[in-house]
């Protein structure tokens, strides 16, 4: 009687494992993950694009900081972060003024 139980039991546990695996491979579960992934990867290379920015700023020339200002704006722009993106523009066009070149 035990052995039945437990074979039960093993097969109802081997049952809900399956589901899972289904649901997570073809439900939407890896891509959820993926995706999630993907923006902290653009949010992690726009936070390495402002720290790249004040290297430049404290230490470039203008040129090199209005490059920079520009790689910051691309890669909020990247991670369609609208509201840096707005907020470096504006800083990339006044450090690019600075240098004299087109922002």
């Amino acid at each position: 009687m035990a052995e039945q139980k437990s074979s039960a039991s093993q097969f109802i546990f081997s049952i809900i494992c399956a589901a899972a695996a289904v649901w997570y491979f073809w439900g939407g579960g890896i891509e959820n993950q993926a995706a999630s992934n993907m923006q902290e990867i653009t949010n992690q290379v726009a936070n390495d694009a402002v720290t790249q920015y004040g290297i430049a700023k404290r230490n470039g020339t203008a040129i090199d900081i209005c490059v920079q200002a520009g790689m910051v704006t691309a890669a909020y722009l990247q991670a369609k972060d609208e509201a840096n993106y707005q907020k470096w523009k504006q800083t990339q066009q006044a450090d690019c003024d600075s240098a004299g070149m087109p922002g």
